[in-house]
């Protein structure tokens, strides 16, 4: 059955229209609720956001509906999305929300639910959820007895910060080591200096003013050029780029050159694997991921092994395979040791403890491979389904003929908005320029 509000990662939109709206919002509560209420116990949900002024509106909207279903609710005020994984299990809730729209700017918001376990939902229990949403649940919902209460919860911030230190040796100190941290202006933008000047480094942090709609703007993960002016400017050891619920990473050496998430998987599933600590023979990663890295692992003894775009469907095959590192070129990079999804932070220190075991620069430590050429362009449309359309289609299968076992050609709808991802990469940057130009032409012709 096709999802109407679930996308890759929860359910996003432009924040008071459809579907991110209020009653939305009090409808998913509610439904979850009732999908999550189980035995005779208290069940409790715990809820957490990034800064968006948005986040109010739908934080309260979902109290309603978790309340109405008779749950408590335990609201954690704006921590990060692994936070709210982390204290779903801790606190013991049957639920977990996390209020973001990511890396997206100011005008969107979004709901991610974790089971109890900590682990973003399946498509079947999101399948339920959106069942539940369409149906009249007025019978299901608690008496007026049992109406659940809400409580905001202290200390939050202070039980990540303990839990992201303890990811690292005991004795392993950062002190020496100068460190721009950007917050994105979002969920971090307290605990990501706090962490890092408690384990001894210098913190110069950028992006932690947040004021409801500077969330992601001209900084954080996806665009880090304040992040390499001020590494640059301050002489700093390393830069710490998060986004906007603190999930993902990007790392900037000391010449201010990006390090993205390949490169950081290469860097921690190295040294793993040379600690014995690294588990599966390997390391999880999506169709978007370098060619290069692929060549990487391989050289290692290590197998790369793919799913398709979306840290939630890397986790699943973690799971099931027994992984304990994956993520994405993005940034999110999921160390199962530690979490149950993407964490920035955890990601970030797991780099530095390497940089301070080696006694070496970050530049040497974080250059693992050369990536091959890669070339991405998305190409908005407003309706339809572009990808069937016969042109499309001959163009992609002209695309991947020539770029042969060599290359390699990834098209797909993005999950989060009206877009098409064209992605080519291999040896000969000009052919996959051509191939992508090609599929972007026939594309565009479509959706205009």
């Amino acid at each position: 059955m096709a999802r109407k509000l679930f996308g890759t990662d929860g359910i996003r939109g432009t924040a008071n229209t459809l579907p991110m709206t209020a009653e939305i919002a009090m409808k998913v509560g509610m439904a979850a609720g009732v999908a999550f209420r189980r035995g005779n116990h208290r069940h409790r949900a715990v809820i957490g956001k990034d800064t968006r002024r948005s986040g109010y509106m739908i934080e309260n909207a979902l109290v309603a509906g978790f309340t109405a279903s008779g749950m408590d609710v335990f609201q954690l005020g704006p921590v990060p999305t692994p936070a709210v994984a982390m204290l779903t299990r801790s606190l013991r809730a049957d639920i977990g929300v996390m209020i973001s729209a990511s890396h997206n700017p100011y005008e969107d918001n979004g709901i991610k639910l974790f089971g109890p376990d900590g682990y973003k939902l399946s498509d079947q229990i999101e399948q339920r959820i959106e069942m539940l949403i369409d149906r009249d649940l007025s019978r299901q919902l608690a008496s007026s007895r049992a109406i659940g209460r809400a409580t905001r919860v202290d200390g939050v911030r202070d039980r990540y910060i303990e839990f992201a230190k303890r990811t690292l040796p005991r004795d392993l100190s950062l002190e020496g080591l100068r460190v721009v941290v950007d917050c994105a202006n979002g969920a971090a933008y307290k605990v990501a200096p706090e962490a890092l000047w408690e384990l001894g480094a210098e913190v110069i942090a950028i992006g932690n003013e947040p004021d409801g709609y500077n969330i992601n703007l001209d900084c954080g993960s996806t665009d880090t050029a304040a992040l390499r002016r001020k590494v640059h400017e301050t002489r700093a050891d390393i830069g710490v780029a998060l986004d906007g619920d603190a999930d993902r990473v990007i790392v900037v050496d000391e010449n201010a050159e990006v390090i993205d998430g390949d490169q950081i998987m290469a860097v921690i599933s190295e040294y793993w694997q040379q600690t014995a600590r690294l588990a599966g023979g390997g390391v999880v990663a999506t169709v978007m991921s370098n060619l290069g890295f692929e060549r990487f692992l391989k050289s290692r003894g290590l197998v790369l092994e793919r799913t398709q775009v979306g840290d939630r469907y890397v986790v699943e095959h973690m799971r099931s395979k027994g992984f304990n590192v994956g993520g994405e070129q993005s940034g999110h990079v999921v160390l199962s040791d530690f979490s149950t999804t993407g964490d920035g932070l955890v990601a970030a220190l797991q780099v530095l403890s390497v940089v301070r075991t080696a006694n070496r620069s970050v530049s040497e430590i974080c250059r693992k491979f050369d990536p091959v050429p890669q070339i991405l362009k998305n190409v908005r449309y407003t309706g339809g389904a572009p990808l069937e359309h016969k042109n499309v289609v001959a163009a992609i299968d002209h695309g991947r003929d020539r770029l042969g076992k060599e290359g390699r050609l990834v098209i797909r709808a993005s999950g989060t908005e009206p877009m098409i991802r064209i992605m080519a990469q291999g040896d000969d940057e000009t052919l996959i320029a051509s191939v992508v130009d090609e599929i972007a032409g026939a594309v565009a012709k479509i959706a205009a």
